[in-house]
């Protein structure tokens, strides 16, 4: 069950978030774990600001604070926020640097409406899907990519998942013809609304890989040095002593 929140307006949606009129924010409550929507607990609370509205990257998110949230904060109440912003890059980015560039900018972005708006959010989420192109033995291979970028608004890292080749002939029309990948792939393999379901991660894994479950991955990633910030602070003075 997905509870959306929006002024006046709370409806529960078994499907998408589209199927709903889009107001600029979400508020997510997740009744899996108790600790994302007891009203009733007295502890501190830390919001996730995630940049997107889209089911799957949401979905995400909780998943990766299922497995990270005790080591963020043993005592916490999490909250997550959907806030839909620009990417300022390509539909479809085309290399990793745009994929990089995506991520980041939907989290500074983020940080500019907390900022505006004296929104209380601990952390800063963008989420960027497409593609990167390698040169290997004269022949051009492309690979889809799930990139995250998590900012506490004073520093940010990035997480990414794995990788998985695309089809040539996918490639070429998403290259080469300018077709949307979301769209591509929905052509590619004679289906509808594959970007909020399995998403292409799905279609070329056979479904052992979901467009969620790769974004799951780019988050826990690149929270890694907030929740493991001894070990990294640790590595940043082993360093500066070395020199």
């Amino acid at each position: 069950m997905l509870v959306i929140k929006h002024s006046n307006l709370c409806s529960v949606s078994h499907g998408n978030p589209q199927d709903f009129p889009q107001p600029h924010r979400f508020e997510l409550v997740f009744p899996i774990c108790a600790r994302y929507n007891s009203a009733f607990e007295k502890m501190g609370s830390l919001t996730i600001a995630v940049g997107s509205a889209r089911k799957p990257k949401l979905a995400a998110v909780r998943e990766a604070l299922d497995q990270i949230s005790g080591l963020l904060s043993s005592d916490a109440q999490f909250e997550i926020v959907g806030v839909e912003v620009e990417s300022g890059v390509a539909d479809t980015p085309s290399s990793r640097e745009e994929l990089m560039q995506g991520a980041r900018q939907r989290a500074e972005a983020l940080q500019s409406i907390a900022n505006q708006k004296n929104e209380p959010w601990s952390y800063f989420v963008g989420l960027e899907g497409g593609l990167d192109r390698i040169e290997e033995k004269n022949h051009q291979r492309v690979f889809l990519e799930s990139w995250a970028y998590v900012s506490n608004g004073q520093r940010g890292h990035f997480g990414c998942s794995g990788a998985v080749e695309l089809p040539q002939v996918l490639a070429d029309e998403v290259l080469e013809r300018g077709t949307e990948l979301s769209v591509a792939i929905d052509q590619f393999a004679q289906q509808t609304g594959i970007r909020d379901a399995q998403g292409a991660w799905g279609v070329l894994s056979a479904n052992r890989i979901t467009r969620q479950e790769s974004f799951r991955i780019a988050v826990i990633a690149a929270f890694a040095p907030f929740y493991n910030e001894k070990l990294y602070n640790n590595a940043m003075l082993h360093n500066s002593g070395a020199r």
